[in-house]
């Protein structure tokens, strides 16, 4: 029994290892190697050229990962490098998908050159005109997109000169690549950064910059010097970030206290330190479903040959993509299109959200609508599907029901039965007078 008992616990050990080494194992990426070439004179800057590259990525120096296998053969043994990343963003799930699959992450590696911000939220992080002598050294700026847009990483490495041993420097990510919020709600838009601490670099401070983007309008939503722990002046009023997080954890969320429909677009999280930045970008929709309303409510009563004129009007919706349509269901319980009617142009009210409508002439004498039933006006949109009905009655239709149909023969007879009554009676009656004529005269 103790032998049993042993080997249940060593298997369960085997089984947490072997968990924790699946989960902890770090990915080797397939990346792009972009830089530009050299200009053809006159301050040109010549196009960009590609190259395929390959990424080691290890949470140590000392740690063993597949560095030593072979690189594929149509990548050039001069872009193989090896990552060192000690806080382990670049080992997170979303980067390192299981063997065979077709989906891969995103990856492209480009030369940086370290240099001074004139952002003057910046500026304080590079008083120093001395350019330290850890900047002569290689530089890359690496970006990271995971699988489904679960994650967004931005790495700024650095290796000295000739070598493809890289150090994580500086690496900001997010989680929300891709965020839908509903109007009037806090929504929180995930960002963290990570500083090497043995770099000299992050000895000298950090600074934060939140912009927006949006068809071509940008903004700065939020900026804050940690150096200084000073917010700008200028910041969109709402937005706030856990500044106590920020300096603990390296967590630099936003978070806008009202989602409002002018949120919706693209948000860029910088981060800075001395001579160097990485930024991750991410979209925001606010996504709002429209409310319906019918008029006239109630609708009136309609007769056979008349033509009903039936207004739904769809408000408070984005963004603007919307369709409008009709359907009637009768009392036998079945539903039928009735089309979109005569939909009118959109218009945008002060909150911006839209407002539609769309109009239908319902002609009875076209339509076999009997004896009346549920006219509902349907809206698709990005928020979802909504529904508003109202109940229509035909009175006076030209074509009786089963129903009426009985209660009409039912009708006739009772009167059939009442004028033999009636007709019986008078009979009785005149011979009775006559008899008693004929005995008065005898």
């Amino acid at each position: 029994m103790t032998n049993f008992s042993t080997i249940y616990k060593l298997s369960l050990v085997a089984v947490a290892c072997l968990i924790h080494a699946c989960s902890s194992s770090c990915p080797v990426l397939e990346c792009w190697f972009v830089q530009e070439k050299v200009g053809r004179g006159g301050g040109l800057t010549g196009a960009t050229t590609q190259e395929k590259a390959l990424l080691h990525i290890r949470r140590d120096a000392q740690s063993q990962g597949a560095e030593s296998q072979r690189a594929p053969s149509d990548i050039n043994p001069d872009r193989v490098y090896t990552f060192t990343d000690p806080a382990a963003t670049l080992c997170q799930h979303a980067l390192n998908p299981p063997r065979g699959s077709i989906k891969k992450p995103l990856c492209e590696v480009n030369p940086f050159l370290p240099q001074p911000s004139s952002l003057k939220w910046v500026t304080t992080l590079t008083e120093s005109a001395l350019s330290p002598v850890y900047l002569e050294a290689e530089w890359f700026s690496s970006s990271f997109q995971g699988l489904n847009d679960q994650l967004g990483v931005s790495a700024i490495t650095r290796a000295p000169t000739g070598s493809k041993e890289h150090d994580v420097i500086l690496s900001v990510s997010s989680k929300t690549m891709s965020a839908q919020s509903r109007l009037g709600v806090p929504v929180t838009l995930d960002c963290g950064f990570w500083a090497d601490p043995s770099s000299p670099l992050s000895s000298t401070g950090f600074a934060v910059e939140w912009r927006y983007q949006f068809r071509g309008d940008g903004r700065v939503v939020l900026a804050y010097d940690g150096k200084t722990d000073r917010v700008a002046d200028s910041h969109e009023e709402g937005a706030t970030m856990d500044f106590e997080g920020l300096h603990e954890r390296g967590n630099v969320s936003l978070t806008l206290q009202e989602a409002k429909v002018r949120h919706s677009g693209t948000y860029i999280c910088t981060v800075y330190l001395p001579y160097l930045l990485a930024q991750v970008a991410m979209e925001l929709e606010i996504v709002e479903p429209p409310s319906l309303s019918i008029h006239p409510s109630p609708l009136p009563l309609a007769v056979p040959g008349q033509t009903v004129n039936i207004q739904c009007e769809a408000s408070g919706f984005a963004p603007l993509p919307l369709e409008l349509s009709w359907e009637f269901k009768g009392a036998d319980g079945k539903s039928r299109p009735l089309g979109a009617g005569s939909v009118s142009g959109h218009w945008q009210a002060s909150d911006g959200t839209f407002i539609q409508s769309t109009r239908l002439e319902l002609d009875t004498s076209k339509l076999d609508l009997g004896t009346g039933g549920e006219i509902s006006c349907v809206a698709v949109h990005a928020g979802g599907t909504r529904r508003a009905s109202a109940i229509l009655s035909v009175i006076g239709f030209s074509g009786p029901s089963i129903e009426d149909s009985m209660a009409m023969v039912g009708v006739a007879l009772v009167l059939y039965g009442l004028i033999k009554f009636v007709s019986w009676t008078f009979t009785s009656s005149g011979s009775d007078t006559a008899g008693t004529q004929d005995k008065k005269e005898k």
